[in-house]
């Protein structure tokens, strides 16, 4: 599985530097020099860091073979991309990275299946995008499918993670899975 941390921006100055958007917690480790990086589209890669420096808060990298202004900006868009098994394993249990939770499926403390988890959204609070809807005995059934739902990811709300099981416990409260039930 691959896993985005950047994506190429605007060329910065005329030798061949672009500005990239980091999506990664690990920079210095994605963008270090002779690291290789996966591109999408896949045919503008693979890529790899000549060098790379930071710059009023932008990170600022240059790759092999791009020697100017002009083919920088040629680069532009391009999502840079790690295989997902180059990533160390984290520290804490309670930690988990986006990839992961995407395509666990979740379901309630009374075993009722909520849907599937199709994103992780980091907008303040981190949030949970569940697909509704699952077939199974304990699903809630025809006319539940619909718009995303979004759990916040807490562990008021988020009980339980079992990513070797595939499965997310969720304790909604009122009103969360059906808002005719708020309160």
């Amino acid at each position: 599985m691959q896993v985005t941390v950047g994506r190429i921006g605007r060329p910065h100055g005329i030798r061949g530097d672009v500005i990239v958007g980091v999506r990664t917690d690990e920079p210095e480790a994605r963008f270090a020099v002779g690291a290789r990086l996966d591109t999408d589209p896949p045919g503008k890669g693979p890529l790899t860091v000549a060098a790379v420096r930071w710059q009023s808060g932008n990170l600022i990298v240059r790759f092999k073979g791009i020697k100017d202004r002009t083919a920088a900006g040629e680069l532009g868009g391009i999502w840079l991309l790690i295989d997902a098994a180059a990533l160390a394993p984290l520290d804490d249990p309670d930690e988990f990275r986006d990839h992961d939770l995407v395509g666990l499926t979740v379901r309630t403390t009374t075993g009722a299946i909520v849907g599937e988890v199709t994103d992780v959204l980091h907008h303040g609070q981190d949030l949970l995008a569940i697909k509704p809807g699952s077939a199974g005995p304990n699903s809630p059934g025809p006319g539940s499918a619909g718009a995303d739902i979004l759990v916040p990811f807490v562990k008021a709300i988020v009980t339980e993670v079992d990513v070797a099981g595939g499965a997310i416990v969720i304790d909604p409260p009122p009103g969360l899975l059906n808002p005719d039930e708020a309160q």
